[in-house]
């Protein structure tokens, strides 16, 4: 209904011209005799019927085309119009008719106000004698006041009740097709609130996860730190090994409480609080699995300045690789981390192999289904815009990552791409 509408206010004052010109080109086709240029009635039709096609767009021009066409029959510059044709000055009522459903306020007003005077002026010009062939339209002799005494008003009356019966119908539809608008308008905003308030739901629900999970976390991980490093303090004599062990088991809880504060706080903060890993911290990160893993870093081309998004999801990928290969692969895993600037993108390349023989086969690092590991890693580097493939390669465990270059964060879509990044590593 509302294209329909929409379509009206285009095209039906144009529309409605057409029909009105032929309907009487047919109904006065028998009196015509014969030539349209010479017919008494062809100037007021033609402008009565220009009048309506330009009621929408050109609202005054249309109202005011019909009072010259009246003005100029009262002067005498133009016939005044027969007892048979007087009807095609009830296009006024369809000028009305646009005027109140495409004009604005003042066009409105406008058109209601000109009615009665319009009314008045053609029973004027239909009930003068001066103007109606000498004997007026009424079957009344005697004066002509005489005639426009008793009838005038009753004339008037009548045709302002038609003028304003088609203003009435414009402003109606047109006040329906408002309220039509405001309802749905009002439906979509009663719709977005309550999605936002679900979304005030939920997000309260995750603060509050997210400060419960604070605390179990960060009780147990300050447990495990305390005990590490009092076990390391009161056994000293204890073998090297034993006391590295404990020291890497303090550090990594101190460090696993760090990034857990970091996450948690994001989730609360909308994950912007908080600055992102970027390329530079990979190294502090290769050097805390120095312990643990026998980690070996290279690379070639010339490094490129990578928005923060995908250095962050560069961070992720290496930190999620060497979490992988010391947990399948155990303490000892000999891991190599290569980055290659000399393509149209970064190539990161990630390899994994037990040290010595009767370590656990790395190739078994699945985690498929959890949205961690492989899965995590390949999702953090399609939302940087790149891809990632892992698997067996040999006697080792190969990830292999590529981001192009040229995705700032100015692109189209960028937005989008670096808060589903925060999002992700949330």
């Amino acid at each position: 209904m509302t294209q329909f509408l929409n379509y009206t206010r285009i095209w039906g004052a144009p529309a409605a011209a057409a029909v009105f010109m032929v309907l009487w080109i047919i109904g006065e086709a028998g009196r015509m005799g014969g030539d349209f240029l010479t017919w008494s009635g062809v100037f007021p039709l033609l402008a009565f019927t220009l009048a309506i096609g330009l009621a929408s767009r050109f609202a005054y021009a249309a109202m005011l085309i019909p009072a010259a066409v009246m003005g100029a029959q009262l002067l005498r510059a133009v016939p005044p119009l027969e007892p048979s044709t007087w009807p095609i000055y009830l296009g006024s009522a369809v000028v009305l008719f646009f005027a109140a459903f495409s004009g604005d306020k003042w066009q409105q007003v406008a058109g209601i106000a000109t009615a009665p005077f319009l009314a008045a002026t053609m029973s004027y010009l239909m009930l003068n004698r001066s103007y109606s062939g000498g004997v007026g339209w009424l079957p009344v002799y005697g004066a002509s006041w005489h005639t426009m005494r008793d009838f005038w008003i009753l004339y008037s009356s009548f045709l302002l009740v038609i003028l304003t019966a088609g203003w009435l119908a414009g402003y109606a539809l047109r006040g329906w097709e408002e309220r039509r608008t405001l309802s749905a308008e009002r439906t979509a905003a009663v719709d977005t609130l309550k999605a936002t308030e679900v979304d005030l739901i939920v997000e309260q629900e995750r603060t509050r996860i997210s400060r419960d999970l604070h605390d179990v976390l960060a009780h147990s991980l300050a447990v495990i730190a305390a005990q590490a490093d009092g076990s390391r303090y009161l056994g000293k004599d204890q073998p090297q090994p034993v006391l590295d062990a404990l020291e890497n088991i303090a550090s990594s809880a101190r460090r696993a409480l760090k990034d857990a504060q970091r996450v948690i706080e994001g989730v609360g903060d909308g994950g912007s609080a908080l600055p992102q890993p970027r390329l530079e911290d990979i190294e502090e990160l290769l050097e805390q699995q120095g312990s643990s893993l026998l980690v070996e870093r290279t690379e070639s081309g010339t490094p490129v300045e990578l928005p923060e998004g995908q250095q962050m999801a560069v961070f992720r990928i290496v930190q999620e690789s060497l979490t992988n290969a010391l947990r399948h692969g155990g303490t000892g895993t000999r891991v190599t981390v290569h980055l290659d600037w000399s393509g149209p993108g970064l190539s990161l390349q990630i390899a994994s192999s037990a040290d010595r023989p009767g370590k656990p086969d790395t190739g078994a690092i699945t985690t498929a289904g959890t949205g961690r590991g492989i899965p995590g890693m390949r999702e953090r580097a399609h939302l940087a815009g790149g891809w990632l493939t892992a698997g067996p390669d040999g006697d080792s465990f190969r990830v292999t990552a590529f981001l192009p270059y040229g995705l700032a964060l100015s692109a189209p879509g960028a937005e989008i791409y670096a808060a589903e990044l925060v999002g992700a590593d949330e």
